[in-house]
């Protein structure tokens, strides 16, 4: 596959941002006054307490929208099997966050917590606390496992990068931001970083929708296509299965520690609850909408041949491969048939999300 120049400038261009904002917001605390003697390791940890409303919503919708969030999503509406139906993640996050705001927030920001597990900690004792500490700890490293993979799979499609160097350098930029600024670095960084994603996704969905190798959006929801209607379906006999997992996202998505960073970081209690309410309005993107684009595309008519060359084509890369492809022309190269990249690459569903990004 050829560099992707473009991609290439564009990558670079938001990690000097990122590196930039993350060194400013340090030296903004810094030379604030606070975090200095005895408030280090609060000023660190939650940010010296006075973040607002607007950082704050920004930096609370980014504890659940990111890297595996989207492309998460974007493959359960893809996958046949499923569709709109099992794509829980939106609504089941928006719910957490809305249950953590009515019952947790304002408690937890009232008391002067540090952590999640002071509670715990103040009232079962230390050795507790510290045993609570080994789930929370596993949970955030999965789960930040989940995003860097997410990551690397962008950027693996979009500028053809190796996915473990990809990773690799994504964490030490995030590695050394945080670790000169804290909390301040991490949640200024997080509102560049939205921003990047809500306006993308945006001006992303109309190109997507106004593709010529995709059909019409109602049609496709209710009769078979290029493949099973996207809006998907619940057996009767997955009933059961489909509750429990939204009750593991509604539920399940409260007791994490970046969570209530974020709910300990605010400047009052009241803001708090009000952060809650705006990032459960945040996570309600436009991701679904421009992911639907995936299972209602004749693949056949766009220019995936040149991504093949180097990728395969699996669903979990749904999403880069959707954005790369508008970047491209539609000339006489979009008609060649996909079957000529079954001659090296397998055409497997778990590569569906960058192609129709590439599209």
């Amino acid at each position: 596959m050829p560099l992707h120049v473009e991609g290439l400038l564009a990558i670079v261009v938001f990690y000097l941002l990122i590196l930039f904002v993350g060194i400013w917001a340090a030296w903004k605390n810094k030379n604030s006054g606070v975090g200095g003697g005895s408030d280090q390791s609060e000023s660190i940890m939650v940010g010296g307490r006075d973040i607002g409303l607007f950082v704050g919503g920004f930096t609370m919708t980014a504890t659940w929208v990111g890297g595996g969030y989207i492309n998460g999503t974007a493959e359960y509406v893809y996958l046949p099997s499923y569709g709109l139906a099992w794509a829980q993640a939106p609504f089941g996050y928006a719910l957490s966050l809305v249950v953590g705001g009515l019952f947790f927030a304002k408690p937890m920001r009232s008391r002067g917590y540090v952590t999640m597990l002071d509670p715990f900690q103040q009232l079962y004792g230390e050795r507790m606390g510290g045993l609570l500490f080994i789930p929370a700890l596993m949970g955030e490293i999965f789960w930040s496992a989940a995003i860097l993979s997410a990551l690397g799979a962008t950027l693996s499609v979009i500028v053809d990068i190796n996915i473990n160097m990809s990773v690799m350098i994504s964490a030490l930029i995030a590695i050394f931001y945080t670790l000169v600024g804290g909390l301040y670095s991490v949640a200024y960084t997080d509102v560049v970083q939205l921003f990047c994603i809500f306006i993308g996704l945006w001006i992303s969905v109309p190109f997507a929708l106004a593709n010529p190798a995709v059909s019409d959006i109602g049609v496709t929801a209710v009769r078979k296509v290029f493949q099973t209607p996207w809006l998907g379906k619940i057996e009767p006999a997955d009933g059961w299965m489909w509750a429990d997992n939204f009750c593991l996202l509604m539920l399940g998505g409260i007791p994490w520690q970046v969570y209530f960073q974020r709910v300990l970081s605010a400047s009052s209690a009241s803001y708090a609850q009000v952060l809650s309410f705006l990032a459960a309005f945040g996570s309600l993107s436009p991701i679904t909408l421009l992911h639907l684009s995936h299972s209602y595309t004749n693949h056949t008519l766009a220019p995936i041949t040149l991504l093949h060359q180097s990728h395969s084509y699996t669903s979990h890369t749904l999403t880069p491969i959707t954005l790369l492809l508008q970047s491209h022309s539609y000339t006489n190269h979009t008609l060649t048939p996909v079957t000529l990249l079954h001659q090296s690459h397998s055409y497997s569903n778990h590569t569906l999300t960058p192609i129709t990004l590439l599209h």
